[in-house]
């Protein structure tokens, strides 16, 4: 008598912030929790100039979201947990719907298909978490932040080298899940996401930073922009 196979499950992997959701879902936290009182309203300083040098091209994006970081893991020592993810429930709750038509339109197309949906951020799990299950994500990985005895935040980062290596996560995950990379796809827009677009069998480079573009060029990969209501299919694959 055959023994019985488990059949694997196609997955596609999405990074969030800019892929999917057009801002970023830690910026956005940021501003909530200094819009409630819980960061300080002086913390927005330490950030604000290098959006203002990013807005007007004198600077670059990722000196703005590092600086966002650093306000984040400077004031979120001694904050309840609870009070983070009221946080989080608001961020979700006002900006659910600022997503990209392409990448809702593909995720629509790929749970029709039955595809396992694997997000993959730099944004706080418990953020991520309800933003993605509202989407129709199956499994999430984003930073996990420590708790202490008395449910406050730390501010210490769990399993903070998982996370940096997105391609780990991905492998991790099609062995847990029983998952499959024949037939997968990733959606990425920085060079961060490279690690896990050289796994899928169909990477798609979505509203790509430079590195990203430059990279996916030379190896001939979906390249797609969405601007306002038109979207560009720079060097679609057939």
């Amino acid at each position: 008598m055959r023994e019985s196979t488990k059949q694997l499950r196609k997955v596609a992997i999405f990074d969030i912030d800019g892929t999917i959701f057009r801002s970023s879902l830690l910026i956005e936290l940021v501003e909530v929790l200094i819009e409630m009182g819980i960061f300080p309203v002086s913390a927005r300083a330490d950030y604000e100039k290098e959006k203002v040098r990013w807005l007007d091209r004198k600077g670059d994006y990722e000196a703005y979201i590092m600086a966002v970081v650093a306000v984040f893991m400077k004031n979120i020592k001694g904050v309840p947990y609870s009070e983070f993810m009221r946080a989080s429930e608001f961020v979700v709750a006002r900006y659910r719907h600022r997503t990209y038509v392409f990448t809702e339109n593909l995720i629509k197309e790929l749970k029709k298909d039955g595809y396992f949906l694997l997000a993959i951020s730099q944004s706080p799990k418990g953020t991520l978490d309800l933003f993605c299950r509202d989407i129709g994500f199956d499994k999430t990985y984003g930073r996990l932040y420590e708790t202490g005895p008395t449910d406050c935040l730390t501010g210490n980062i769990l399993d903070e080298h998982l996370i940096a290596n997105k391609a780990t996560i991905v492998r991790r995950a099609c062995e847990k899940d029983g998952l499959t990379l024949e037939g997968s796809v990733g959606v990425g827009d920085t060079e961060g996401d490279i690690s896990f677009l050289e796994l899928v069998e169909r990477p798609i480079c979505f509203n790509p930073n430079q590195k990203l573009s430059r990279y996916a060029k030379r190896m001939d990969w979906e390249i797609v922009v969405e601007r306002k209501d038109v979207i560009y299919e720079l060097n679609k694959i057939n």
